[in-house]
């Protein structure tokens, strides 16, 4: 399973709408990720990844898509 997978797997019970089929859509955009949704997303990833996030990087433009997610999640891996 790719990061992206594992990612959209983490995403489905935060999002507050389906997410889009596109990996480099903005999830704040399109309603599917609130600020609040951000907190519990970084918490998540770094329990499911075993990665730590610095509070400085849990900000809307570097965790606004699966593909960076994914890739700031393979970089802290």
């Amino acid at each position: 399973m790719t990061t992206s997978e594992q990612v959209r797997q983490i995403l489905t019970p935060i999002a507050l709408a389906p997410l889009p089929a596109d990996d480099d859509a903005s999830l704040f955009d399109l309603g599917i990720i609130d600020s609040f949704g951000l907190l519990a997303l970084a918490r998540t990833l770094e329990a499911a990844f075993g990665i730590r996030i610095p509070d400085s990087e849990v900000v809307p433009r570097r965790l606004e898509t699966v593909a960076k997610i994914a890739r700031l999640v393979d970089a802290r891996r």
